[in-house]
């Protein structure tokens, strides 16, 4: 069989400076058909990727998609919210019952957004955050080109452990305590293990810091009660967004320990509500929040299993991967405890040639730093996510055949075979699972409306 056979169509040519806008539009729809039928094809396993349920979706199209909704329930700077100011309340109490949080705020509109608004609540310019490394699975917002340094911080690193991308909790204590810093950040884009929370707490609070947790990536195994309690650890603030590992609208959320005292003298929660509105927010996406709601519907009856079935599935595919001979990460502590799988691939090409060569096989994942990289361009790892496999019903028997196709797709050679077992493995798996069921099926093509 050739190499070339089953190959994925290239993008269509986009119209020209000579095109009416009918064709415009039919080349907008066939893009968008053609991107649902590549993913029905494909084995998505993209860390921060999942789908959202059918009920949730339906939010989308509502009409609270044209309104505006400027300030808090009951305190609009626009009429016409009557109605949606219920939504809006009552989303933010099944984030507060779900997530055990005395205080919540859905308006975020990602999960930078919540973190630039967490960052100009708790900082002024000038102030200092300490912060895991970049080449550790910190997230960018941290860094000096990210929001800390647009509102003016100086970034500085907690010591990591290499062999678990985790925060070394005895020398941060140390650090802590010698920096005095004003914020003390834990979280990543690359979450393999629970952090020791409660040291850091603990030490932030002797040098009167504050603490947020950047929660983006493991809110749904938080959620499921799988991961860690960073508000129940003694943290005071969460930020996140809210369509990874938990599987709602691409969104934002900030939740909220019990109410302190900033050193500015103002209350922690007050002040999140004039960060997140009027300071880094307008609008806040009305016909999300009502998809969150539904998302945190269904996450009180669904997360739990979910969270439980998402680390079991990375753990196998982990382990499978490592039977195969793949250099996966923290091997000698049990790969993850998340959703999350780090491989070095070094000598299959390095993370962009093994990560582009896979999406031409059916197999979407992303390049990623390991410890010791200085180029996120062209690093040594791939990152590998199980979150939407899980949501459509794989498990770990599953997982092992994913890792052979992983396997086969870095080595090369055999591109036409991958691609057309990627593509009969996904076939049975195309109904989203852990939420209200529905006749419609994933990446199903849209129901275009009827022009005249």
């Amino acid at each position: 069989m050739s190499n070339t056979e089953n190959e994925f169509p290239a993008p269509r040519k986009m119209p020209d400076s000579t095109s009416n806008g009918r064709e415009s539009l039919n080349f907008f729809r066939e893009q968008v058909e053609q991107h649902h039928s590549r993913f029905e094809g494909s084995i998505p396993l993209i860390a921060s990727e999942n789908l959202v349920s059918r009920a949730a979706m339906d939010m989308f199209t509502t009409d609270l998609h044209n309104r505006y909704a400027e300030g808090l329930p009951g305190s609009r700077y626009y009429e016409g919210n009557e109605d949606y100011d219920p939504i809006e309340s009552h989303t933010e109490d099944l984030a507060k019952k779900l997530f055990n949080a005395p205080f919540a705020d859905v308006r975020p509109v990602s999960g930078t957004s919540a973190n630039i608004s967490a960052l100009f609540t708790l900082s002024s310019p000038g102030d200092t955050i300490m912060a895991p490394e970049l080449a550790a699975g910190a997230h960018i917002s941290t860094q000096r080109f990210g929001a800390a340094g647009l509102r003016g911080l100086t970034t500085i690193t907690y010591p990591s452990i290499p062999e678990t991308m985790s925060i070394d909790t005895d020398l941060a204590v140390k650090a802590i305590l010698e920096e005095k810093p004003r914020i003390c950040y834990v979280g990543q884009s690359v979450y393999l293990f629970p952090n020791d929370l409660k040291p850091i707490v603990e030490a932030a609070k002797e040098v009167g810091a504050n603490t947020m947790y950047d929660g983006a990536h493991v809110l749904g195994l938080i959620a499921g009660k799988q991961f860690q309690d960073p508000l129940g650890d003694g943290m005071d603030l969460i930020t996140a967004s809210t369509h990874k590992t938990f599987p709602g609208p691409q969104h934002g959320v900030i939740l909220a320990n019990h109410d302190v005292t900033l050193p500015n003298g103002k209350s922690l929660h007050k002040t999140i509500r004039s960060r997140v509105f009027p300071g880094v927010h307008s609008n806040h996406h009305l016909h999300k929040v009502a998809a969150f709601g539904v998302s945190l519907a269904e996450a009180l009856e669904f997360q739990e299993d979910y969270a439980k079935d998402m680390i079991s599935n990375a753990k196998a595919l982990a382990e499978g991967l490592w039977n195969r001979g793949m250099k996966v990460f923290a091997s000698e502590q049990g790969f993850t405890e998340s959703h999350t799988v780090l491989v070095d691939v070094t000598e299959r090409g390095g993370g962009a040639d093994v990560s582009k060569r896979a999406e031409s096989q059916g197999l979407v994942m992303n390049k990623n730093m390991l410890p010791g990289d200085t180029s996120a361009v062209n690093p040594s790892g791939i990152r590998l996510g199980v979150p939407e496999m899980t949501r459509l019903g794989m498990s770990k028997d599953e997982m092992d055949e994913v890792a052979e196709l992983i396997h086969l797709a870095s080595l090369g050679g055999k591109e036409s075979d991958v691609r057309k077992r990627a593509r009969v493995l996904k076939e049975e798996f195309c109904e989203i699972k852990y939420c209200w069921s529905s006749k419609d099926k994933a990446y199903s093509i849209p129901k275009w409306s009827e022009l005249l």
